[in-house]
């Protein structure tokens, strides 16, 4: 997917661009990403101010493994995407990190929709978020039922003080 700058400055007119974008790279690395959608995005772009402004949203569904319990979660990310091209930069956008500079008529979009999508990526993937995961003990999934293992757990520096309240 790319944009060329002197075609969206002449045309005036914001320009919709929507794809499915078969990406690989995000997901490398990651297992508890069992799968993937292709990535659907769909941006408008629109020249303002001698740049080129970029904005839509991304959006893809994942089959994850929950990081308390293992289950199988499926899950619809949107994520939202903001970019700014230009080919010059002047005082007020030479400070600003959001802008990039580029050389080129035309900017591939490819690079940064993979970039969103890997930032957009649950870091903790969960089923709930009250989720009770695993008994350390006997393995079991306490969302499904209670085990009744039992889980003391002293501080082995108060240990000592356990001990002091049984004597009397």
């Amino acid at each position: 997917m790319q944009i060329h700058l002197k075609d969206l400055a002449l045309k005036g007119q914001p320009v919709h661009m929507t794809e499915d974008m078969n990406l690989t790279a995000p997901f490398e690395g990651r297992q508890d990403i069992l799968g993937y959608s292709p990535i659907h995005v769909d941006l408008h772009a629109r020249h303002e101010e001698g740049a080129a402004k970029v904005n839509g949203t991304l959006t893809l569904d994942l089959e994850l493994s929950c990081s308390r319990c293992l289950s199988h979660v499926k899950q619809t990310i949107e994520l939202p995407f903001e970019e700014v091209f230009t080919q010059k930069l002047d005082e007020e956008s030479e400070n600003n990190e959001d802008i990039h500079l580029v050389t080129e008529d035309k900017v591939d979009l490819e690079s940064y929709v993979a970039e969103y999508v890997v930032v957009g990526l649950p870091y903790i993937p969960l089923c709930d978020e009250a989720c009770k995961g695993l008994c350390p003990v006997c393995g079991e999934n306490r969302n499904q039922r209670d085990c009744g293992c039992k889980q003391e757990k002293i501080d082995p520096r108060l240990a000592g003080l356990a001990d002091f309240f049984n004597k009397e």
